[in-house]
């Protein structure tokens, strides 16, 4: 029986999964093709399309972007100082990690000055194209508006497991931390010291409680959505995976959502 199996139990009306090591999708779970909302997950396409700018010399990661003294960098680590969800100034630059959907949404403006390209569209060209992201767009703010299938983000966990579109540099300094020591909140899972976050990927580190599974490692990097999904990459693992739900993210997923992450770094590692 397969750890996806479990998903059939779970209280919510659909879900679809995938499991992707360095040879792609290796298990399944749903309809693969079904659009889900991706609420949070947004942050990775998005971190991804501003990190392509980057490597295309559009924008610089030291380039100021956000409130006086963030860059690039700043925001996309959540750094900046941003609050969640307006353009104010909650504290200095780099003194705390306070988590920023608005932060999101001032890079993809500064992507947008930069290259005369509408981030949507931008985010299309750089990252669903190149990676046959057939069913995913981004119709919404670009902090949580994207919407996206389990095929599609599966290509998508294929390529942070092996980048072929950034540089291997870059594609590291993306997935370690980032300003590190800064403590800060992590939505729904309260406070951390520190809260570790790399360039727009949130590194798990030793972080307790967590929706990763208490087996991930400390270098495993991804994102969940308040809209009831998550994907993950594990480097120690060579390992990915993505859960796709239609229930918003609340007390009914902490439990599921570690004791799943659990059974599925079981099977791989066995």
């Amino acid at each position: 029986m397969s750890p996806l199996d479990a998903l059939a139990d779970w209280p919510v009306d659909h879900a679809s999964a995938a499991v992707v090591t360095a040879n792609g999708v290796v298990e399944q779970f749903g309809d693969p093709d079904r659009v889900f909302e991706l609420a949070s997950v947004t942050k990775l396409l998005v971190a991804e399309a501003v990190l392509i700018a980057v490597e295309e010399g559009a924008v610089e990661l030291d380039e100021a972007s956000g409130p006086p003294g963030s860059t690039v960098a700043h925001l996309l680590a959540h750094a900046s100082g941003l609050a969640f969800d307006s353009r104010e100034a909650e504290a200095p630059v780099a003194s705390r990690r306070i988590y920023s959907s608005a932060g999101f949404e001032v890079l993809a403006e500064t992507i947008e000055n930069a290259t005369g390209i509408a981030f949507a569209d931008y985010l299309r060209e750089a990252v669903c194209e190149p990676l046959g992201l057939t069913s995913t767009e981004l119709a919404g703010p670009a902090g949580h508006g994207a919407r996206s299938t389990a095929t599609d983000l599966g290509r998508f966990a294929t390529e942070l497991l092996s980048p072929s579109l950034l540089s291997t540099d870059l594609a590291e300094r993306a997935t370690t931390v980032q300003f590190p020591g800064l403590d800060g909140f992590v939505p729904g899972y309260g406070k951390h010291r520190p809260n570790d976050w790399g360039l727009g990927f949130e590194i798990r580190s030793d972080k307790h409680p967590h929706w990763t599974g208490a087996r991930n490692s400390p270098r495993t990097f991804g994102h969940f959505g308040q809209s009831g999904t998550f994907l993950w990459v594990d480097p120690a693992l060579s390992s990915a995976c993505v859960v796709l739900t239609d229930r918003s993210f609340g007390a009914w997923a902490k439990p599921l959502w570690s004791d799943f992450n659990d059974a599925v770094v079981a099977e791989i590692s066995r």
